[in-house]
């Protein structure tokens, strides 16, 4: 199959080597090398010719299947670059290597994050392994696969995916001309620097070797390439015997590989002869010995010197954290509480950046600073924690109960209610359950000050009144019937339903014994997520995202709430408005009912405190209720209703 190869490269930076070389055997087999080496440049051109004649010796001059000649020709590649990152000779390698078998296979392997693309038709595929992280400064992968005429092959010692999307790679192969330049002129633009390849196959390429084209390898020529892998293989041997001893004396390893293998060869003369094999047999084993010494001492140092730059940076940030507490303080003493929570915020990621660490150094510092972070945010942020008293426990009339909400009627009376029954409490006492309806569900309820009632929506588009303690379905003048709500409330004569679906809230007015037809009360706002409502003369819509819409006449108007720590709303599910007071949400997740002044005519909303309940005892919470003079809030899980006093605290 015929293919032409080209090699080019970017411009490199200073202390990095970029090369390549394409070769071709005597049965046609073409392969390559692209290299960019972290390296003095004298060591890194001697690399250079090393790898090539390794690849000439073991790859292309030897007999065998492609795959399994060029893994023996990794496993000697691997071993030569081991030796010299561990001596320091260079510092880093990025490398791709290549070959076209007689059947037109490629097979390509490469060493960090060097890469290879192929471009069949209109779409442009990577075909070597993608790692994630720190590369891996050594050939690990093969890839392999059928070349088809027509087929462009894009080879690069640094990933193109930076600088290109696939869809560019392909029309800039489509486009024709010169691909290389064009290639390496976008790297450049990029700033990007690599040895780069293009491995095209002709669409008249001839076909395939057969099996005679393979059978014109002659003996001697065998022999030759047997003993050119020898001379490799020996003088990577010579390499590692002399390795430690040439890292302790500081010299160039790269430099002396010449004289290295007339003495590997020379040692090899000696194995074969009888009466010396005895005495190279032992240099070997001393020699083996010798090197597995030194990198184990290497590696020992390397780890040693790594665990103490690791206690360094560990202890800075330790130290740093420390010092943006003091500084967080100092901003809420300035009154600059969206800044100290801020600083709190990076101080709390890079307490736990220290608590992640693998080598469990710190910790013990790192905990003791999240608390006092924790402690820091909940002083800064006025958060009082404490246990609610138990108010009534609803379980003791029915075990089973799950609480859906409760509606305040005056100090220490409450009517809640869950999918079917009401319960009356009266302090500490609770009445039996009276069931609502045999047929239908409570969603929602609401107190009806005005007319001394408690209104209830259910599930089959009905409105009950409990009035007097007798329950009464109420009627609209509405043709269609009630609206079903996702919340009600009452505010003077007016009923109001809150109906995402429709993004809308409806308006009926109540008569002597039924409501009038309903009117739309919403005008511009965004309601379709609305999850509760309160009512003092404008109309706060709580939302799933955590924020407020505040309506004055159906008009929207602004509102934002100054000073609140990030997410304050986002896990909240009801809004409770106390009249010309202040404003309370409950937040199940967190346990806490969070305080905001109302805004006034501005809207500018301020954030005020938070209480976050503990206790064993606590479920999850689902309605609350706060008095008219704002000295206690109360709370309802699925069995209990709990206070928390407000002035006390």
């Amino acid at each position: 199959m015929d293919t032409t190869v080209q090699t080019g490269q970017t411009k490199s930076l200073s202390g990095t080597s970029l090369g390549g070389l394409s070769l071709e055997s005597a049965q046609g087999e073409r392969a390559l090398l692209l290299l960019q080496i972290e390296a003095d440049a004298h060591d890194a051109k001697s690399l250079e010719k090393e790898m090539g004649s390794i690849i000439r010796a073991s790859l292309l001059e030897t007999e065998g299947e492609a795959s399994s000649r060029l893994d023996g020709t990794l496993k000697e590649l691997n071993g030569l670059l081991k030796g010299l990152l561990l001596s320091g000779t260079i510092q880093d390698i990025h490398a791709i290597i290549g070959i076209v078998d007689m059947d037109g296979t490629l097979h390509v392997s490469h060493a960090g994050r060097a890469e290879a693309y192929v471009v069949r038709g209109s779409s442009a595929s990577q075909i070597t392994e993608y790692t994630r992280g720190k590369p891996t400064p050594a050939f690990v992968y093969v890839a392999s696969g059928a070349l088809e005429q027509g087929d462009i092959v894009i080879l690069s010692t640094q990933r193109l995916l930076r600088a290109f999307t696939p869809a560019q790679l392909t029309q800039v192969v489509q486009r024709g001309g010169d691909i290389l330049g064009e290639v390496t002129h976008v790297l450049e633009g990029e700033k990007e620097h690599a040895s780069v390849a293009t491995l095209a196959v002709d669409q008249g390429g001839r076909l395939p070797l057969g099996r005679e084209g393979r059978k014109t390898v002659s003996r001697t020529s065998q022999r030759q390439r047997g003993s050119g892998r020898s001379r490799t293989w020996t003088s990577l041997i010579a390499w590692y015997a002399l390795a430690g001893v040439d890292w302790m004396r500081g010299l160039n390893i790269v430099g002396r590989l010449p004289a290295l293998r007339s003495w590997a060869e020379s040692f090899f003369r000696d194995l074969r002869d009888p009466k010396r094999k005895k005495r190279a047999h032992l240099l070997l084993l001393a020699g083996t010995i010798a090197v597995f010494l030194v990198i184990w001492v290497l590696l020992q140092l390397t780890m040693n010197s790594e665990r103490s730059k690791t206690r360094e940076e560990l202890g800075a940030i330790v130290e740093q954290v420390g010092t943006e507490l003091k500084t967080a303080e100092n901003r809420r003493i300035a009154g600059d509480i969206d800044a100290a929570n801020a600083i709190l915020e990076r101080a709390e990621e890079r307490s736990k950046q220290v608590m992640d660490n693998d080598r469990g150094l710190y910790r013990i510092e790192a905990l003791d600073l999240l608390d006092r972070i924790r402690n820091k945010r909940e002083e800064i942020n006025n958060i009082v924690r404490l246990s609610p008293r138990v108010v009534a426990n609803l379980a003791a009339k029915n075990p089973d109960v799950t609480a859906l909400g409760f509606i305040g009627l005056a100090d220490g009376e409450f009517v809640a209610y869950d999918r079917q029954n009401i319960y009356r409490v009266l302090l500490n006492s609770v009445e039996n359950p009276v069931r609502v309806s045999d047929e239908e569900l409570i969603v929602s309820g609401a107190s009806f000050p005005r007319y001394q009632t408690q209104v209830f929506q259910t599930t089959g588009n009905t409105l009950i009144e409990s009035i007097a303690r007798q329950h009464t379905i109420m009627k609209t003048e509405d043709p269609a019937g009630w609206v079903t709500g996702k919340s009600i409330e009452a505010y003077l004569r007016f009923l109001y339903i809150l109906s995402p679906e429709n993004n809308q809230i409806y308006k009926y007015e109540r008569l002597s014994n039924r409501y009038g037809p309903p009117s739309p009360y919403n005008v511009n706002g965004d309601v379709s997520h609305g999850i509760d409502i309160a009512i003092d003369g404008n109309m706060y819509v709580l939302r799933d995202d955590g924020t407020v819409l505040k309506l004055l006449r159906g008009e929207e108007k602004p509102f934002v709430i100054r000073h609140a720590p990030d997410g304050l709303l986002q896990d909240t599910t009801r809004i409770y408005k106390v009249l010309d007071g202040s404003m309370y949400f409950l937040d199940p997740v967190g346990a806490r009912v969070i305080v905001v002044s109302d805004g006034g005519q501005t809207g500018e909303s301020t954030y005020a405190k938070q209480y976050v309940l503990e206790g064993d005892q606590i479920g999850k919470l689902a309605d609350m209720y706060v008095d008219p003079d704002e000295t206690h809030v109360y709370v309802i899980d699925e069995k209990r209703i709990y206070a928390v006093d407000l002035r006390t605290k």
